[in-house]
């Protein structure tokens, strides 16, 4: 166990102290303080995990590994023994709550805690990147990567949008820590964290945790958005991402909310019936080099972006969602010029559900159920 200098208690902007420890089958956990007595060092966390866990190692390849599509050129990662892993244990069974809270041992062995970010038990990203079959149309790799879950609330009935101005920010700090360090690892080439809420997104727990991918490869999307943003630079010598932000802000009418970092806006061909996306008004590639003004505001207009969220369909409570921050990758994307965030609902109508049938699932032709500017208006409409 020890204290991370890289997050002092003498951040003078946001204060929170880093504390490393093991689980016992030798998973890192790592936890962000911004309370006492953890925060000024007057207690130390002890850590300890107690259960007789064996040490984890790698699944065999014929369980475990990422091919190549070869017809699209996709990477596919296979985790066969991701098959039984946990889906919603009933609330005394809540592996995310402080320890001692319920009937089963927990993976946070403490009796609580801020945030907390530690190596997912059931990855489908882990270890070196190794070629176990390299032919014309057949290509297959180790599952390289890491995969890491946040914990950023002990209450099981929390979210993020009730979290405060303040917690919050410390996600944002945690965030930031993981980007660095999961960029430094020799396989990763982007980190990408993430949050799934609702039973409807398919959450296999209750208790509210983020996520964060660091990927051997690049995704499909990013590598999408390279071949675009390549594209653009070569036929206009311009920045694709600065020149959509600079339509949406000239055309006004997807735009939801600005700060003078940020801008907040419903994409032109949106996919989802309830979508945004926010964009830094610079070219910041991820959360490393983001000033403390601009952390700050990205919080508060996050925070504000999903209590909109919750109140975009009249009775519903708790809007079931997916939310991803697209960094730059550390390789492979040279022409994308700064950092995302996306988050999308498929709920359509209070009770309806939007399904990727045969058009969307089978050939990726999207058909929207509403309009990128209508779905613009409820978020202005719902503004608190």
């Amino acid at each position: 166990m020890s204290t991370d200098p890289a997050l002092p208690a003498t951040n003078e902007a946001h204060p929170v102290r880093v504390t490393r420890g093991r689980l016992a089958d030798q998973r890192e956990i790592i936890f962000f303080d911004d309370t006492e007595p953890y925060l000024s060092g007057t207690e130390t966390r002890r850590i300890h995990d107690p259960r007789p866990l064996g040490a984890r190692s790698l699944p065999p390849h014929d369980a475990a590994a990422i091919r190549t599509d070869p017809l699209t050129g996709d990477p596919v990662a296979l985790a066969a023994h991701r098959m039984n892993r946990t889906f919603l244990p009933p609330a005394d069974e809540d592996p995310l709550a402080p320890a001692g809270r319920g009937t089963v041992a927990s993976e946070i062995p403490e009796p609580d805690y801020d945030v907390v970010v530690f190596e997912n038990r059931f990855p489908s990203l882990q270890g070196p990147l190794e070629t176990l079959r390299d032919e014309p149309l057949f290509h297959e790799t180790t599952p390289a990567g890491r995969c890491e879950v946040v914990c950023f609330t002990p209450d099981q009935d929390g979210s993020f949008a009730t979290l405060g101005i303040d917690r919050a920010r410390t996600v944002v700090e945690a965030w930031t820590h993981r980007t660095r360090e999961l960029q430094a690892l020799e396989n990763v080439v982007q980190v990408a964290p993430f949050e799934n809420r609702g039973e409807e997104i398919g959450v296999t727990l209750h208790h509210p945790p983020g996520q964060i991918y660091g990927f051997s490869a690049l995704p499909p999307y990013t590598t999408a958005v390279q071949r675009r943003a390549a594209e653009w630079r070569e036929q206009t010598g311009g920045d694709l991402l600065q020149a959509v932000l600079d339509a949406e802000l000239e055309a006004g009418d997807r735009v939801i909310a600005q700060s003078p970092h940020w801008v907040a806006y419903v994409p032109w061909a949106a996919k989802w019936p309830v979508e945004f996306m926010v964009v830094p008004r610079r070219a910041a590639r991820d959360f490393t080099v983001l000033t403390d003004r601009e952390k700050d505001e990205l919080t508060r207009l996050y925070v504000d972006l999903l209590g909109r969220l919750d109140r975009f369909f009249p009775g519903v409570e708790r809007m079931p969602y997916i939310s991803v921050w697209h960094q730059v990758p550390t390789a492979g994307g040279e022409d994308i010029s700064r950092m995302w965030l996306h988050v999308f609902s498929l709920l359509r109508a209070p009770g309806k559900l939007k399904y990727l049938a045969g058009a969307e699932s089978g050939l990726g032709a999207w058909i929207n159920d509403t309009t990128p500017e209508r779905i613009a208006a409820r978020f202005r409409e719902v503004a608190a």
